[in-house]
């Protein structure tokens, strides 16, 4: 049976179970500080079940989190050309495993070393550390660009050039708060709009 921790976070969570029992005998309120602090780790790094919606025209979202730009942009690295963006905020509290939007093939990674603004400042997703992933779909391309932020400053990308995805499956996580940003092609009809929330692998985001 899978642990619903994502795996990058069983050393934090081991080692906050371990201070956390040794403080137990050494003092109450520093106890009760690890204890709490065992259980936000195990929170954050939380690694839910989700069922992707059945529909094989669905582009789901890379990531949990507030969606905050809606918007046509020239997207240089693998589209090469203008393509629709969503960028979605997560926030200490959102679940932070990325999952892919779509199936397809991935012929693309790179990781791109940066600053460590904001997730939430505009000039984040151009200034920050962040990791693209290409996906070559029966639609088009499409990329997944994970964004460090102030505190997220450890992206974690499961995939390679050459693997295989399908729609939903987990392809990374970015420690603690950050930002996803999803570029998709233009003939997709994005359905959701700016402040709304959305859920990795299960919201619908576009449709073709």
């Amino acid at each position: 049976m899978r642990i619903p921790i994502a795996r990058p976070g069983y050393i934090y969570v081991a080692l906050s179970i371990v201070l956390t029992v040794l403080l137990y005998l050494l003092s109450s309120v520093l106890f009760v500080i690890l204890l709490l602090l065992t259980v936000f780790t195990v929170y954050f790094f939380r690694d839910p079940y989700r069922e992707p919606p059945a529909g094989d025209n669905l582009l789901l979202a890379p990531a949990d989190g507030r969606v905050m730009k809606v918007e046509k942009i020239h997207e240089p690295y693998f589209i090469n050309g203008e393509a629709q963006k969503i960028s979605i905020f997560l926030s200490l509290f959102d679940v932070h495993i990325n999952r892919s939007p779509f199936g397809g093939t991935v012929p693309f990674c790179r990781h791109i070393q940066g600053r460590y603004l904001a997730a939430f400042k505009e000039e984040a997703p151009r200034e920050n550390e962040r990791n693209l992933i290409g996906i070559e779909t029966e639609e088009g391309r499409m990329l997944v660009v994970q964004v460090a932020g102030m505190v997220a400053r450890r992206i974690v990308c499961w995939i390679k050039p050459g693997d295989l995805v399908e729609r939903g499956a987990r392809i990374g996580m970015i420690k603690f708060g950050s930002c996803t940003e999803l570029y998709m092609p233009l003939h997709a009809n994005i359905t959701v709009k700016e402040g709304e929330k959305v859920r990795g692998g299960e919201t619908i985001v576009a449709q073709f």
